[in-house]
Parts: C-alpha cells; structure tokens; sequence
C-alpha cells in the first residue's frame, strides 16, 4: 500500500484552517446578531411601556377633555338662553360674542348693525333698553339696495347678481359716496339738486368698467344702468333732460339727479346740501 503524499496532507490541512476560520467569523457574526437583538429587544420593551404610559395618559385627557366639553355645553346652552331671552326684551349684544345658530330656535331672525364703539346684534329694530353702545348706526336691512350692493365688494357683487346693469349701478353709487373709488362721475348741483351724473358721461364711465365695451354696447348699458338707479334706490334718484349746446348746435341729454330732499339712509338734507354749480337748476 503507498502512504498517503505529504501534498495531500498539507492541503487537508490548510482546507480544515479555513474551514475553522471561517467558523470562528460566522459565531463572532451570530455573537454579534445576538447583541443587536438583544438591544432592539430591549428598546421595543422600552417601547411598549412608553406606548401604555402614553395610551393612559390620552385615556386620563379624553376624560378630561369629554368632562370639559360637557362642561362647555352646558354653559353654552346656558348663555344661549338667557340671550335669547335678553334678545325678545330688545338686548344689544356684541356681535362677536353671539352664535346665532345656537338662538334660531327661538328667534327666527338676527340683525347686524353697528354702534358708534363696536358691531352689535339685535333683533331687528329693537331699542336697547340700556342705551348702551351710543347711538346706532345704520344696519345692514336699512339701507336702500342700492346701498346693500354698493357697500360689496366685486366678487360679492357678482354672487349677488347676474345683472350686468344692477353691478354697474352699484360701483356708480359706490363711486359717490367713497372718495377712495377715485374714477368719479357724479358732479355737485345747485339749488334743490345735490348730485348728477350725465348719460354721456356714464357712457364713458362704463367703458372704463367694462373693457372691451364697444360705444354702442355702452350706449345700451347706460339706459339699463340708469333703469337699475332707479329700480335699486326705490326710485329715490330723478331722470331729467337737459338741453345743452356742443360746437354750437344743441342737443339734449339725460341726467340722473340725487336732489336735496330725496331720503337716503344715513344721508340726511343737511349733508347733502350742495355748493352751486353753474348749468344746473333745481
């Protein structure tokens, strides 16, 4: 029998070597597996005992918060009465501390309004019995339509109506009475007339407004805007022809006037008193 060669053995050998090394790398792998384990283990552990502490803790405060908002309610319901009741005995309550919904079972309708110090509610045209607030201005359900839709902006003027005419007329309210709106057509009168605009000068006027408006379109929209003047102040504003002359030949115009004795919320015959104002006769 011929003995095993030396090669063979030194190549056993080397194989059993790296065998044991490569052993001895997977247990310091596992050892090391094991301790990440342990450590997650340990920190899941401190995971879950936050988790309970944080779940009784949001137990304690849903009773608490539930406590409170029962609380809240029945205060609620507490105030709302007794403004309810103060409210059917002519009260003026600040604005800001009234919920309406909470009063519409008895009472059908709130009025906003404003006092010389802040915004008030009320029912509509009670007194209050304190005369608390100063004097009271003018509410919103006083004013004129025409003044309800001057008082909008334009995006609520459009929500508000469709009438191309009726938002016309509207800014051309707007125009005389707020001097910030700057593109003013109205002109002072004399004698027993206050205002007046000219149809000519609406005409312009509504070119202004309305871009891409040709002159005969504006032509149109100022007969219906002054049908809408007419229509949204309850027929408070006059219609009056003027005859005028231009390059020497005369012609006659429309004008609408805003005369001293119309009544106009918040415009009373003093204010509207006008300076005299050369071609313009009462």
């Amino acid at each position: 029998m011929t003995p095993p060669s030396s090669n063979s053995d030194a190549s056993i050998h080397d194989q059993l070597a790296q065998f044991e090394a490569r052993i001895d790398d997977l247990e310091n792998e596992n050892d090391a597996l094991r301790e990440t384990v342990s450590h997650q283990t340990d920190q899941i552990d401190a995971q879950n005992e936050q988790i309970d502490a944080l779940e009784e803790e949001n137990s304690r405060l849903e009773t608490v918060a539930q406590a409170a908002l029962k609380k809240a309610g029945a205060n609620k319901d507490r105030i709302a009465e007794l403004q309810t009741r103060e409210l059917e005995k002519g009260a003026h309550f600040l604005a800001d501390h009234v919920d309406p919904d909470s009063l519409v079972d008895r009472v059908e309708r709130l009025e906003r309004f404003s006092k010389e110090d802040d915004t008030y509610m009320r029912i509509p045209n009670s007194d209050d019995p304190l005369d608390r607030g100063g004097s009271v201005a003018l509410a919103h359900g006083d004013l004129l339509p025409i003044q309800q839709l001057a008082q909008m902006d334009d995006d609520m003027l459009r929500s508000s109506t469709n009438s191309l005419p009726a938002r016309l007329a509207a800014k051309l309210w707007r125009a005389r009475t707020d001097p910030s709106v700057g593109d003013n057509p109205w002109q002072k009168g004399c004698k027993s007339v206050c205002e007046y605009v000219k149809a000519g000068e609406m005409k312009h006027w509504i070119r202004r407004q309305e871009s891409g408006v040709s002159d005969a379109d504006a032509k149109k929209l100022v007969s219906r805007t002054i049908d809408a003047l007419l229509e949204l102040s309850k027929n408070r504003l006059a219609i009056r022809r003027q005859t005028e002359r231009k390059n020497g030949l005369p012609y006659t115009e429309r004008r609408v006037l805003l005369k001293t004795d119309a009544s106009i919320p918040g415009e009373t015959t003093e204010t509207m008193v006008s300076t005299e104002t050369p071609g313009v006769h009462g």
